[in-house]
């Protein structure tokens, strides 16, 4: 089997029996269902993660919003849980079937790869959401922050209150057993904004232990413990305790995200250590920013979702008008949907938004 890809040239399907017998089955229940109600309005298919974050509910309430100015037919679906790509599979195949414009999906992992290209070979749009995939190429664009540069604002910003003291370091990471380019790419921007070498460019936990730091003052530092807190609170205190049990002096703590680096307040607060140790993290929430506000947090790079989505469903109603969607920021492999570092405490030299700056536009 053959079709003509949206840029002209003819590609063979893989799998092509199965593929059809997907294909023909998403489309009788399309007819039984009438998922073609909307007519000849562009239809565009979200497909994210969960719905139960907060994070992709705010991506969807933009979505729904952006489409709804646009014209858009939206429909949302997701994982049943993060990392159940199977869903995601067949959520695709059914955009397909019913002749979507276009695919917005926040990836569970790169088991959909095959089928995204299977929706480009169709001719729909394919745009990554917040999560590059693994290639980039696998999607016409990605619409994301960049999370190197949301580490290294916090990174810095660590290295500057720290006012040359010696920096003891726990990272609490995302996991330990696969390599997510979104855990690298926080963590290294952080060892990157401290001003310490992040050794292996594609894995944690590979730079050197004790060395010198060169952000602000610069001074010695030590990093005490990579831990995995699956992006969680109970994660983040889990090891948070582990950290504080292999060294009880730790003054600086890099989280992955704000359940974290909640989680890894409470370890601290448990242990009466809450106003030693500066913590930093990467999200950008209503409620994380209030959190920088009352001092829980030290700092937060913010995120704009909300903008991620609307990009996403303007690219694809462009593109059905005729148009041509935006490009990859110039000297990356997507569009960066920006990032700021957000604290109540401004160190000099370092550009920051104070909580109510921020609070206005947490993950839109």
């Amino acid at each position: 089997m053959q079709v003509i890809g949206r840029k002209g040239r003819r590609k063979a399907l893989p799998g092509r029996s199965a593929f059809r017998i997907m294909v023909l089955a998403v489309a009788v229940s399309c007819v039984l269902t009438a998922c073609q109600g909307a007519g000849n309005r562009v239809g565009v298919a979200l497909i994210l993660k969960t719905q139960t974050n907060p994070y992709f509910v705010s991506m969807k309430q933009a979505a729904q919003q952006r489409a709804g100015k646009e014209g858009v037919q939206l429909s949302v679906s997701a994982g049943t849980q993060d990392g159940d790509t199977q869903n995601q599979i067949n959520q695709i195949y059914t955009a397909i079937a019913r002749g979507d414009r276009g695919i917005l999906i926040t990836s569970n992992g790169n088991a959909v790869n095959a089928a995204l290209r299977q929706a480009e070979n169709a001719g729909l749009y394919v745009s990554a959401l917040d999560t590059p995939l693994i290639p980039a190429s696998t999607a016409d664009n990605t619409y994301a922050t960049d999370n190197r540069e949301a580490g290294r604002l916090i990174g810095k910003y660590a290295a500057a209150r720290l006012d040359g003291k010696p920096a003891i370091i726990a990272m609490l990471d995302l996991y330990n057993d696969q390599v997510v380019t979104v855990d690298t790419n926080r963590d290294h921007g952080f060892l990157q904004g401290m001003g310490i070498p992040v050794g292996n460019p594609t894995q944690n936990g590979l730079e050197p232990k004790r060395g010198h730091y060169t952000g602000g003052k610069g001074g010695s530092y030590q990093i005490v413990c990579h831990r995995p807190t699956s992006g969680a609170i109970d994660g983040g205190r889990q090891a948070m305790e582990q950290c504080l049990s292999a060294n009880p002096n730790i003054n600086v703590v890099y989280t992955i995200n704000e359940p974290a680096g909640q989680g890894a307040f409470a370890a601290l607060r448990a242990d009466h250590k809450q106003d030693e140790a500066l913590i930093v993290t990467i999200d950008g929430s209503c409620k994380g920013i209030g959190l920088v506000k009352s001092g829980v947090f030290d700092a937060d790079s913010v995120q704009y979702p909300g903008k991620m989505a609307e990009l996403g469903v303007s690219a694809v109603a462009t593109i059905a008008d005729g148009g041509k969607p935006p490009g990859k920021t110039p000297g990356k492999n997507f569009y960066d949907t920006g990032t700021a570092l957000t604290t109540a405490h401004p160190v000099g030299g370092i550009n920051s938004q104070t909580p109510a700056q921020a609070g206005k536009r947490c993950w839109g």
